[in-house]
């Protein structure tokens, strides 16, 4: 999994860096604001980001919005890392889009617990992805047969949306996936023998 580091602290980014690669995560580092968006809106951009609050050229708060905006990064995980901690600092950082708020300086077992929470939400976004492009594909494939069927009571026609009057095995497939194999019923056996002896 891809994770972004921004932060215009170079002894933080190393420290960061360091972490998330021993936690099997392919990181890239960016010193400020602009750079850290760029490197979101590649085309295979991070899933993870971790952002400081106070940045040159673009806040951390101000690209929190712009991923919230964007359709195609709005399911990020980011996460503000920051020395501002007052509640209200915490709850503008949350307003703004922010999955998670932790203070610098940061205790290294409790960002690693963070990071995890995030590659789980993320997992499961994906799964849930997965799931949803398997269900469309599913539904797009069923045809199905809803309303009132006008039958012949005679000769067992149905009456098509044409006003056309089809064998209801052609209407049936048309209308559904269903496949029909022909046979001959019992009683229909006897009739038609007793007619072929006569």
């Amino acid at each position: 999994m891809r994770a972004l580091i921004a932060d215009d602290d170079r002894t933080t980014t190393t420290i960061l860096a360091r972490a998330l690669s021993r936690w099997n995560l392919d990181v890239t580092v960016a010193h400020d604001g602009a750079t850290a968006w760029q490197a979101l809106c590649a085309d295979e951009g991070p899933s993870l980001a971790i952002l400081d609050w106070m940045m040159p050229s673009i806040d951390g708060i101000e690209i929190c919005r712009r991923v919230r905006q964007d359709p195609d990064r709005a399911h990020m995980y980011v996460m503000l890392l920051t020395a501002r901690d007052t509640r209200a600092d915490l709850v503008a950082g949350l307003d703004a889009g922010a999955d998670d708020y932790l203070v610098k300086p940061f205790d290294t077992e409790e960002l690693r617990a963070r990071v995890h929470v995030g590659i789980r939400v993320l997992t499961l976004q994906e799964r849930l992805a997965e799931r949803v492009a398997q269900l469309q594909d599913a539904l797009s494939k069923v045809k199905q047969l809803n309303g009132l069927l006008p039958i012949c009571s005679y000769c067992k026609r149905i009456r098509s949306d044409h006003d056309y009057w089809e064998q209801v095995e052609s209407y049936i497939a048309q209308h559904s996936d269903a496949q029909f194999s022909h046979g001959i019923c019992p009683t229909c056996y006897e009739s038609v023998r007793a007619q072929l002896d006569g």
